[in-house]
């Protein structure tokens, strides 16, 4: 594994130098008048990648941040006078420049062999987002001892995990040693995306660094029911649903083959509607082998398919996690309720204990005076990011279903700033820069 990626770390390398050709004798004097008077050509690649990242980190979030959220009064509460202030972003911009101009080594495809690999781990483990390692656009890398796997890819200078690693926590401390090492041999950092509570003790035996990220819903469905006063407005949502007309089923991996064009199609409306492309990464995508697998929670409206969502299940302890959740523009508002509602009440039926209902991004940051410059940051863009992302819509509709809020974090491994890691993970999920500009 650290072969594969330092082969792809030489191969970028030799691309982005190449061969130098000696000059030859006699060098003419206007040559060498104009070589000293102008710039030479990494001068001036350096001047555009600045003049391009500070236009850039601008048109995302730093003019919103400054203008609207007070950047500028919060460094300067902290101590940075202007001209420091200015050298930051500068520097910040430079930085996620070279990310998005780069040359990055190609991304390798995991072996058939290692999916069925980690599929064996699966079925014996309780977290069924796990199963995100199915959509095959992830490495894996397994434990000496191959009870546990890490998922991940790579971005720029960083090699990315994410979630914890796959397995009995005994295999863990080997397996995370064995991740950095292996960053670390490819000239890259390691980093881990969605880490829970308990991984932290690993993280910093390790010397990582860590930084909340946001907060993950879960569910307790074994308690799980529509009775008593505070679940008024989701109760009268959901009977308003289905007086309405709409029906819920629940397809098995055998019957989703019938419906996958038209599963499609509400897949098509709802990337066109939201003006998106599909993610990745951390996020499922209409994959049909995936999507295939089942199981499929359904809403028709007239016979016609207008929402859906597929379901990871776990093998043991009784976990589900939602991955795509897609309705149509003209779906009735209370769709989307009927929808969990119905798979929450099934899964109860069937067994089942918790529900994932995945993480909203930068909620629950602590501000306080104490806090670290990331959270402070986090939270304006939680606040004012909304063109980018719809982050308190998620936080609010996950939040109608009463579920306990874990924190989940990001760790990284090394030297330098973490946010150059932060903008990695985002072009990984978002595939490219038109992911992280384009509003989900």
């Amino acid at each position: 594994m650290a072969d594969t990626l330092a082969d792809d770390e030489n191969s970028a390398l030799r691309e982005d130098h190449g061969t130098q050709v000696p000059p030859g004798p006699g060098l003419p004097l206007a040559k060498l008048i104009f070589g000293r008077l102008l710039p030479d050509r990494y001068s001036l690649l350096s001047c555009s990648l600045f003049v391009l990242g500070v236009a850039f980190s601008a048109l995302l979030l730093f003019a919103e941040l400054v203008e609207g959220a007070g950047l500028r009064l919060l460094l300067a509460n902290r101590g940075f006078t202007a001209p420091v202030t200015l050298a930051l972003l500068a520097l910040t911009g430079g930085a996620i420049a070279r990310r998005l101009l780069g040359r990055l080594p190609g991304c390798r495809l995991p072996a058939t062999g290692d999916l069925r690999r980690a599929a064996d781990i699966l079925a014996r483990q309780p977290d069924a987002g796990a199963g995100l390692v199915r959509l095959g656009d992830k490495q894996v890398m397994f434990s000496d001892c191959g009870t546990a796997f890490i998922m991940y890819a790579r971005r720029g200078r960083s090699c990315v995990a994410l979630f914890d690693p796959v397995g009995p926590a005994q295999a863990w401390p080997g397996l995370i040693v064995k991740f950095i090492e292996t960053a670390r041999k490819a000239g890259c950092r390691a980093v881990f995306y969605q880490v829970s509570a308990g991984f932290l003790p690993f993280a910093l035996d390790t010397g990582m660094k860590c930084l909340k990220f946001g907060e993950q819903a879960i569910v307790d469905i074994e308690n799980f029911n529509l009775q008593g006063g505070t679940w008024l407005k989701l109760r009268r949502s959901v009977n308003r649903a289905t007086r309405d007309g709409l029906e819920f089923s629940m397809l098995s991996a055998d019957e989703i083959p019938a419906v996958l064009d038209e599963l499609r199609h509400v897949s098509d409306l709802w990337l066109a509607m939201h003006r998106t492309a599909e993610k990745g990464f951390s996020l499922g995508r209409f994959q049909p082998e995936y999507i295939a697998a089942g199981p499929v929670a359904v809403i028709r409206m007239n016979g016609r398919i207008v929402a859906f969502a597929n379901i990871l299940v776990s093998s043991c302890e009784g976990d589900a996690y939602i991955d795509l959740m897609r309705h149509v523009p003209d779906a009735h508002r209370g769709a989307m309720d009927l929808l969990f509602v119905r798979i929450m009440e099934r899964l109860k039926a069937e067994g089942f204990r918790t529900l994932n209902l995945g993480m909203a991004p930068l909620a629950g940051l602590a501000i306080h005076s104490r806090a670290p410059l990331w959270n402070h940051l986090g939270n304006r863009i939680f606040l004012s990011g909304e063109r980018y992302y719809n982050f308190q819509g998620v936080r609010a509709f996950k939040s109608k279903f009463r579920p306990r809020w874990q924190p989940r974090y990001i760790a990284v491994s090394g030297r330098g700033i973490a946010v150059l890691a932060i903008l990695d993970i985002a072009l990984l999920i978002g595939g490219g820069l038109k992911g992280i500009i384009r509003k989900q």
